[in-house]
């Protein structure tokens, strides 16, 4: 009796997830979908989303943690890190960015997921 009411419990659960996952998205065409990245790509720029540059120019081309110096060509081991770890949060200023080197930005990166290891807190 309790595994045919389960059974039972089983199938209008099912058919309510069936119902969710059967709902159709509109599907756009190719124009549309051009239309609405250059859409997202303007707001970007509008939000200030280049602040790579822009940490560059204020920083300078030096890694905040180890002070190593890099050279114009090798701009692209730089990465900005957010102090917040707010990627939006992007201030015209610069007090929310750093710039580190990739070790450096990954060592900071795993210092918490160390740190959680260590203490025992899977959170």
């Amino acid at each position: 009796m309790i595994s045919v009411i389960m059974g039972g419990l089983y199938n209008i659960c099912m058919g309510l997830l069936e119902g969710r996952r059967r709902k159709k998205k509109k599907k756009r065409n190719v124009a549309e979908a051009i239309e609405a990245l250059k859409a997202m790509n303007v707001r970007t720029e509008a939000t200030g989303a280049d602040y790579r540059e822009q940490s560059l120019t204020i920083h300078g081309l030096i890694c905040a943690k180890c002070a190593r110096e890099f050279e114009p060509k090798d701009r692209h081991l730089l990465t900005v890190h957010h102090k917040d770890g707010n990627h939006r949060n992007n201030p015209k200023d610069g007090s929310n960015w750093e710039n580190l080197c990739v070790d450096c930005h990954e060592d900071e990166h795993s210092r918490g997921l160390l740190g959680d290891y260590l203490s025992g807190d899977k959170g």
